[in-house]
């Protein structure tokens, strides 16, 4: 949902794809801002749970902040649930990467006119939003305006899929997959399957994070039972400096750390996350 300080946008993307999101500002004058970009993940979207919260805190500490919805997430704004199944099954990685590409130009180029500052920008993206924010972080024509990237449970491979699992995905022109939050049986289509397997080299996440050149805080939880904290160790360990890793200990330390949707507020966990990320956005961009 909206609250003061925040206002809807929309962009025109290559495909005739419409991305929507919101743009969170501090109170009162003054400005321009930093901008700090906020990638959801799969399955997820910029009204779930954390998001909005995260949003309205960066604001609050003087960033001006964006949250938008992935066109493949399915879902509109002020919506809980994919009402376009079709988007959902076209969804591929480069679809993500190519759009958060188009709402860091939008900005670039003067969407948020004199509130939004022209300097570095910022990128926070969780679990699969995590890597998106990764490889746009890394890619050559973005790497020189991202002043800072936080990654939440991000994942540490593009490719999660069985070969039993693609044999199937192939024979059927689908794969199913449940959103245990809804009940919704939904469907990735084959073109995410060929986005995998013919852009391998550039949906290399390892290979991203020793390209990045952007300081980056790897955030992940303990228990998470979604991603491993493995895989955060694994690409901490091929990331060039500076990087840094924070595992937050203990059992409420999962996926979305102890989160839900509807929100109900942040636990102990989110709100360590939060912190450390403020914290370090506001060293690196000021």
């Amino acid at each position: 949902m909206d609250t003061p300080g925040s206002e809807p946008f929309s962009l025109d993307v290559p495909g005739g794809r419409d991305v929507h999101g919101v743009l969170h500002l501090p109170a009162g004058a003054g400005g321009p801002w930093p901008l700090v970009v906020i990638c959801h993940g799969f399955k997820g979207f910029m009204d779930w749970g954390f998001f909005p919260h995260l949003a309205e805190l960066l604001a609050s500490r003087g960033f001006a902040a964006v949250r938008f919805n992935f066109t493949g997430a399915g879902v509109s704004p002020g919506e809980d649930r994919v009402s376009d199944p079709d988007a959902f099954r076209a969804d591929t990685y480069s679809r993500e990467v190519e759009e958060l590409e188009e709402v860091l130009e939008a900005f670039t180029d003067g969407l948020g006119q004199d509130r939004v500052a022209p300097g570095p920008i910022g990128l926070v993206g969780h679990s699969r939003g995590g890597g998106v924010a990764l490889l746009a972080a890394a890619a050559e024509r973005v790497r020189g305006r991202i002043g800072a990237l936080v990654t939440w449970a991000a994942i540490g491979d593009a490719d999660r899929f069985t070969a039993e699992q693609k044999e199937a995905w192939r024979h059927d022109g689908e794969l199913e997959v449940i959103n245990a939050r809804t009940g919704q049986r939904l469907a990735m289509g084959l073109d995410l399957l060929r986005d995998l397997e013919e852009n391998r080299q550039a949906l290399d996440l390892t290979a991203a994070a020793g390209r990045r050149t952007a300081p980056w805080l790897l955030v992940h939880g303990e228990a998470d039972e979604t991603v491993p904290a493995a895989e955060a160790a694994r690409l901490h360990a091929a990331a060039a400096p500076p990087a840094e890793l924070l595992l937050l200990p203990g059992p409420g330390a999962g996926h979305t750390f102890g989160a839900v949707h509807p929100f109900a507020g942040p636990t102990p966990e989110l709100i360590q996350a939060m912190n450390a990320t403020q914290r370090w956005l506001r060293r690196h961009l000021g």
